[in-house]
């Protein structure tokens, strides 16, 4: 058993999390080490011709964690801090989100080492291309299935489509989160925010409290952060302040989140936003509020800051925002915790959706989507909250009890273990 300490490194983080779960189920040491171990990693070179005519040659990885319930999954991020542990880390947590959603995958992870807001397009597009040649033979439709994640989008995968189609064949299924006009599902731009509002819709008919009037505190404007502040007001939440990578915008009597929305597609950045007052980053975390809603970069919030936060509950739109001491300390201060495993898991069901529909051939309209959604979202929600009310655990062990025994139960059937 990991020991817990102030500073690990992600996978060891992850591990320590799916460790504590492992001893709860009583799963046998043979067990934990064929769940904790990926099953196949892969680095690769990526070289590319840069505009200014140089060779510029990037490293990039596809780890395959578990496939026991499924073909992997899992998206690609682009990345100075994309190294091996990291995407390892991801992929042992996609790996115990699609259990905890019940989509029939496994868990992997893909990254490319490189700064994409230092590359120009056509960069960006040859750097794709060549890295999907390079991982091709260990992906497939029915082997293991890219997405977007951190800096990577519905272009870049149709580039990725297009990459590994002039190799094998028109794959419409070979990635999720493409455009609509490609075979794209309608709703996969917002299904990560749409399913943290979901997750704590039914988290608050749970616990009977009414979200309408709640103040709320995104850190991080992305795809997922922005999505989250523009439909968590259908639930009657206040947004009272946003931040980006380079700054944040707060207002304590709420924020037009459709007008910082504009500003900050006009100016790449919420930083300056008038109708709100600067802070940086770390004031943003520290701010009181009901719900604060990490929705970056993974480890934000940590051994050093976790007392000063002042939110009553905390929904993980990020993967891995919270590390383990600062998850141990938040617990003991009382603070609910709605793990990634489970409120981040929107982006993948809208996958698994958009799988689906490449595989038949047959495109469901947005409201259907939606609606299968929510009744994914709902059904998790309730299993992880009756769970940890049953176990007297945290919603992040019982998240990941449950994740892990879904897991090791395929794994057994399959005669692995």
């Amino acid at each position: 058993m990991i020991s817990l300490k102030d500073h690990m490194g992600p996978f060891e983080s992850v591990t320590y999390f799916f460790e504590r779960a492992a001893s709860r189920l009583k799963i046998g040491n043979d067990s934990i080490e064929l769940l904790r171990q990926p099953w196949r990693e892969l680095r690769v070179a990526v070289p590319i011709r840069r505009d200014s005519g140089e060779i510029g040659v990037f490293i990039g990885y596809r780890i395959q964690h578990n496939a026991a319930r499924g073909p992997y999954k899992g998206g690609v991020r682009y990345h100075p801090r994309a190294d091996a542990d990291e995407v390892r880390a991801l992929a042992t947590l996609m790996t115990w989100k699609t259990a905890v959603i019940d989509v029939p995958f496994g868990g992997a992870k893909g990254g490319i080492q490189c700064d994409p807001h230092e590359m120009s397009e056509q960069e960006l597009n040859a750097l794709t291309r060549r890295y999907i040649q390079n991982i091709s033979h260990i992906i497939g439709p029915n082997r293991d299935i890219p997405a977007p994640d951190l800096n990577t989008n519905s272009q870049t995968m149709a580039w990725m489509m297009d990459a590994y189609g002039q190799l094998h064949g028109h794959t419409p299924a070979i990635v999720t989160g493409k455009p609509v006009e490609l075979g794209g599902s309608y709703g996969r731009d917002a299904a990560t925010g749409r399913g943290v509002v979901f997750c704590l819709e039914e988290w608050s008919r749970i616990r009977k409290v009414d979200p309408a009037g709640s103040s709320v505190v995104i850190q991080g404007f992305g795809q997922v952060g922005s999505w989250t502040a523009r439909l968590i007001g259908r639930l009657g939440c206040n947004v009272i302040a946003i931040s980006d990578q380079h700054g944040a915008t707060y207002n304590s009597k709420g924020l037009d989140v459709g007008a910082v929305y504009e500003y900050h597609r006009e100016n790449g950045s919420v930083k300056g936003f008038t109708g709100g007052e600067d802070l940086d980053n770390d004031e943003l975390l520290e701010l009181e509020c009901d719900y604060l809603v990490p929705a970056a970069v993974e480890e934000v919030i940590t051994v050093e800051n976790a007392d000063k936060i002042r939110a009553k509950a905390i929904l993980e739109a990020a993967n891995h925002p919270t590390t383990p001491a600062a998850d141990s300390i938040l617990n003991d201060r009382g603070v609910p915790i709605l793990p990634d495993l489970l409120a981040n898991a929107g982006g993948v069901t809208v996958s698994y959706f958009e799988w689906a529909q490449n595989i038949q051939q047959f495109q469901w309209d947005e409201e259907r989507v939606n609606s299968e959604l929510r009744e994914r979202m709902t059904a998790a929600t309730k299993q992880v909250a009756t769970r940890a009310a049953e176990e007297k655990v945290s919603l992040r062990e019982s998240a990941f009890m449950i994740g892990v025994e879904r897991v090791e139960r395929a794994g057994t059937l399959r005669g692995f273990v």
